[in-house]
């Protein structure tokens, strides 16, 4: 391995401290009592006294040698403070370990450190913390990328996504924005779990691995199980797995699932994501559109602090009630064509019309899913309710009530992408059955995202399952509008990415 000149250095000071006894890799154990925001916001006149004995404990993130003394930057779980070292604090009688680390300059930006001292305020106001102690806690040995800060704002903040998704570890050190991000992506999940727990839901696991990839028309990852000696599928969805717990008896459950989808990535899609499915008998979709509205509601006041926020130039609200409007008014309303009575042939005649390539070997439901997603999904910003698929378009879902050829569903949009899709779940096991060998039909046409047959899940519903409403909501897609961010990637800690060549990148330097 070829080391920098600034890699050569660090580990030329890593041997130094060694050489003084210093282990620069020490017992994890040190007694932290405080953090740096934390001081930040209660630090007064009338306070002083509170933070005499302060310990702390972080990276250094900038040093300013001023001869006789020296101010640096830490950087702890929650912020930044400005820690100040005087040399003649440091000397203990003859143990000089503490003096020699500062003043033989051992320390690097991105080394480890704990300190205890007390705060005050300096001459320009900025409230520091005045070090009595320092204990070496961790060497970094690569530099980390420099960041510019001043008066509170980022400058060359690194921005390359293949540094940025690659390496989010040091993404997360040098840009403090990021980490905001996904501390409001758990908040988002404690506010929606919240919720739920609040209105007797109860939280399950279901399984990752499963013999059939159902819930979802989806192209699966398929692995292998070498104790079994078959294959398994990594999950698609877990809604047969929650609806068979309807079977059971239970009446509201829910689970925060990590699925897998063997699809293209883009700004919106990655192969390996969350979703939030929940289930509740003797209810139907349009109960559950009122519920998704007050949960959606009550997310985004808990995550930003309104219901109302800004996503790129737009302002979105998320106040109740949300705009409804059938899939096959939407069309009409943004294309012109009455699409409602078509066949086959019809529908791949308007595709044709609109410049809409379609592959030969899908049907009616994927047809009607291409004219929306092409020509009308961009166009509902504000939260929308389409409603009222077509039956082709719905294997999992009950036949409407009161209107042929439709069923009880409805996909929420905002800012012109899905994040939610809800049923009246279908709970009639020989209509299930019909629609599974139309979905095998499809698969005999090529179609490599239609679904197999469930004869378990089949069998469950044969000992009966109640009305029963249900729904999935994509949490990335959710946190990507709270959080205003434009991909996909910059909401998950670690997006998936082609494989790194470690050794032609040694090989090269």
């Amino acid at each position: 391995m070829q080391l920098s000149e600034q890699e050569i250095i660090r580990r030329e000071k890593m041997a130094e401290l060694q050489r003084m006894g210093i282990d620069p890799y020490p017992a994890p154990l040190y007694p932290v009592n405080n953090y740096s925001n934390a001081i930040k916001n209660t630090f007064t006149d009338e306070t002083i006294e509170d933070f005499k004995e302060v310990c702390l404990a972080g990276r250094i993130m900038s040093m300013r040698d001023m001869g006789k003394a020296s101010f640096a930057v830490l950087q702890d779980s929650q912020g930044r403070i400005q820690i100040y070292v005087r040399k003649d604090d440091l000397a203990r009688g003859e143990d000089t370990t503490q003096y020699d680390i500062v003043w033989k300059k051992l320390l690097d930006i991105g080394d480890f450190i704990g300190i205890k001292g007390f705060v005050f305020r300096t001459k320009m106001g900025e409230i520091s913390v005045h070090v009595k102690e320092l204990t070496f806690l961790g060497k970094a040995l690569r530099p980390l990328p420099v960041v510019k800060e001043a008066e509170g704002q980022t400058f060359d903040a690194v921005t390359d996504p293949e540094f940025k998704y690659r390496q989010r570890y040091a993404d997360l050190v040098i840009n403090p924005s990021v980490k905001e991000t996904f501390v409001k992506r758990t908040k988002l999940i404690n506010s929606i779990r919240e919720f739920l727990n609040s209105h007797g839901a109860l939280e399950v696991d279901t399984p990752v691995l499963q013999s059939i990839p159902g819930g979802a028309t989806a192209r699966p990852f398929i692995t292998h199980h070498n104790a079994l000696d078959v294959p398994f599928y990594l999950r698609i969805a877990n809604e047969l797995y929650l609806k068979r717990l309807i079977v059971g008896g239970f009446d509201w459950v829910y689970e925060f699932s990590r699925d897998f989808r063997n699809e293209g990535m883009d700004r919106t899609h990655n192969p390996e994501f969350t979703i939030l499915e929940f289930y509740t008998a003797y209810k139907d979709y349009l109960w559950m559109m009122n519920v998704t509205e007050r949960l959606l509601e009550k997310a985004a006041i808990d995550v930003t602090g309104s219901e109302e926020l800004t996503v790129g130039d737009k302002t979105i609200s998320f106040k109740a009630p949300f705009k409804r409007i059938s899939i096959y008014d939407a069309i009409l309303e943004h294309t012109g064509f009455d699409i409602s009575a078509m066949d086959e042939a019809g529908l791949r005649e308007v595709c044709s019309k609109l410049g809409i390539d379609v592959a030969p070997n899908i049907g009616k439901g994927k047809l009607v899913d291409e004219i929306f997603g092409g020509r009308c999904e961009h166009h509902y910003v504000q939260p929308t309710f389409i409603i009222d698929y077509p039956v082709e378009m719905s294997p999992l879902t009950k036949k409407h009530r009161s209107k042929q050829g439709l069923v009880e569903r409805f996909e929420l949009i905002i800012n012109g992408k899905e994040i939610a899709n809800s049923y009246t779940e279908l709970n009639d096991p020989i209509d299930q059955r019909e629609r599974f060998e139309e979905q095998v039909k499809l698969m005999e046409r090529g179609d490599d995202e239609a679904m197999f047959i469930d004869y378990d899940f089949l069998r469950a519903l044969e000992y009966g399952m109640p009305p029963t409403a249900g729904i999935g909501i994509g949490i990335d897609r959710l946190c990507m509008l709270l959080t205003d961010q434009a991909s996909i990637q910059d909401v998950l800690l670690f997006p998936q990415m082609r494989p790194e060549k470690w050794e032609s990148e040694e090989e090269k330097g």
